[in-house]
């Protein structure tokens, strides 16, 4: 599957647009996490426990994504963006949007 964020595939046709594709999670934060995290703030430097689960968060949310182009029988993604929100006090959604297509 060819997923890309410009509206298009260099070289290649866009041969049936399939429609607006998208998968989400939400993540809770984690007491264990949130105590080292809070460590760490106080000296400064890289919050690893966040980016990790932010990665994976938007690892699955694409990963959702995928699948719902491939079940409408796209072989690319066009147009991908990530988007994140706050849900309630301590949780996060992470979404992947994009549209799916048929190309040549």
């Amino acid at each position: 599957m060819i997923v890309v964020t410009t509206e298009g595939v260099p070289a290649r046709r866009i041969a049936k647009t399939l429609g607006v594709v998208k998968g989400n999670t939400v993540r809770a934060r984690h007491i264990g996490k949130d105590l080292l995290a809070f460590l760490k703030n106080l000296v400064g430097g890289e919050l690893t426990e966040y980016t990790e689960v932010i990665a994976q968060s938007r690892e699955q949310a694409l990963d959702r994504m995928l699948a719902e182009a491939r079940g409408l029988g796209a072989n690319a993604v066009v147009g991908l963006r990530f988007s994140t929100s706050y849900v309630t006090h301590g949780a996060a959604e992470i979404m992947a949007y994009g549209t799916a297509v048929v190309i040549e």
